[in-house]
């Protein structure tokens, strides 16, 4: 089974003005795609090769030998997770089982969001922020490069992307107005509803 580069959920300006139809073209078209050619070069004859991207992921995750397989196969699979994350017209509050799980894990939604800012904020160099469920709660957490919240046992619900290449093109060194918009414009609250599910 080739691993292949999935299309986008949604139409490439259909993020506009929060997230440009030219950030989309490079970093689904170009950088999403280098990893997904990158990862099945990597997996060409191996043992993985016809393996999911989670069976991937999980037997190589803290392996030295097998890191460049893992950084390809978390990075296709986050950016994945990342394009459903968001949709046209998100954003604010959520409803549903989202908005209560939040109210009882985290006091309310301006909290969840603070603690969600400060993740994608303070993840030093490239990486991700998310919000997780493990054991039952919810939790927001950051991971630095390709590491995933899958490769440590725990649910991923949502996640922003803070390499870089997600938001320079369009707001240069601004990461904290990237993820203002992200918080407040793009969260996909169905996706993570459904994922809680």
């Amino acid at each position: 089974m080739t691993i292949t580069l999935p299309d986008l959920p949604f139409s490439k300006d259909a993020l506009s003005p929060a997230i440009s139809a030219t950030t989309l073209d490079f970093h689904h078209g170009k950088h999403h795609q280098t990893y997904v050619a990158n990862l099945n070069k990597l997996l060409e004859g191996t043992d993985l090769a016809g393996k999911t991207l989670e069976n991937i992921i999980e037997k190589t995750a803290g392996s030295p030998d097998r890191a460049g397989i893992f950084n390809n196969a978390a990075q296709v699979w986050n950016h994945t997770f990342y394009w459903h994350s968001m949709k046209p017209g998100g954003g604010g509050s959520p409803s549903g089982a989202a908005a209560q799980k939040i109210q009882s894990d985290f006091g309310g939604y301006d909290a969840f969001a603070k603690q969600f800012k400060d993740a994608a904020l303070t993840q030093f160099g490239s990486g991700w922020a998310w919000l997780v469920l493990g054991e039952g709660k919810l939790a927001v957490m950051k991971t630095s490069n390709a590491d995933t919240p899958i490769a440590h046992g725990l649910k991923p619900l949502l996640t922003v992307d803070v390499w870089e290449h997600a938001y320079y093109l369009d707001y240069q060194n601004r990461r904290g107005d990237y993820v203002d918009a992200f918080i407040q414009k793009l969260i996909n609250w169905d996706f993570v509803n459904t994922n809680l599910g």
